[in-house]
């Protein structure tokens, strides 16, 4: 794939995904912030608007908020800057490897963006389910993280899968 196939490829993963997951979330706070939660599909989908100060599952929300600002903002904008630059700059990556690592960069480009303009939070607002047994609560940025991780342990299972048939 060419750099300018592949610089494409991450803009309209990274535009797409980061406007949808603004957009929810500005939705979110306006609709949702001052109403009961919303059930749908006989519970199994709620609406439900928090804000995270945490990462996934709230883990870390505990720490000092000065701790909270260099771990979840400063290193891990660090971080999506160096996966970024692999997305862009590894000339042997198969486009799926670039889709999986464009869709966890914008994923967590939505949250950075969320904790930059809401005092270290993140808006969560959907919420998965049967009865008791519940997802937590989580946003389109981390729906976009979980299926770029999902696709690039995919892409990782079928490489192995081949080097094994190759090597029979």
């Amino acid at each position: 794939m060419t750099h300018f196939r592949r610089t494409v490829l991450v803009t309209i993963v990274l535009l797409t995904c980061v406007g949808c997951d603004q957009i929810t979330k500005i939705a979110a706070r306006n609709y949702l912030s001052s109403s009961q939660p919303a059930s749908y599909l006989g519970g199994i989908f709620r609406l439900q608007y928090t804000e995270n100060t945490g990462a996934f599952l709230s883990l870390g929300s505990a720490l000092r908020s000065d701790l909270r600002f260099w771990v979840f903002t400063i290193l891990m904008g660090i971080a999506l800057a160096g996966i970024l630059a692999v997305a862009l700059a590894h000339r042997t990556l198969h486009p799926n490897d670039i889709t999986g690592l464009s869709l966890i960069v914008a994923g967590g480009l939505g949250n950075l963006i969320d904790r930059t303009i809401n005092n270290g939070a993140i808006i969560d607002f959907m919420n998965i389910g049967v009865g008791s047994l519940r997802t937590g609560i989580f946003n389109i940025a981390d729906v976009a993280i979980m299926v770029g991780a999902g696709l690039l342990i995919f892409r990782g299972f079928q490489q192995r899968r081949r080097r094994r048939m190759r090597s029979n």
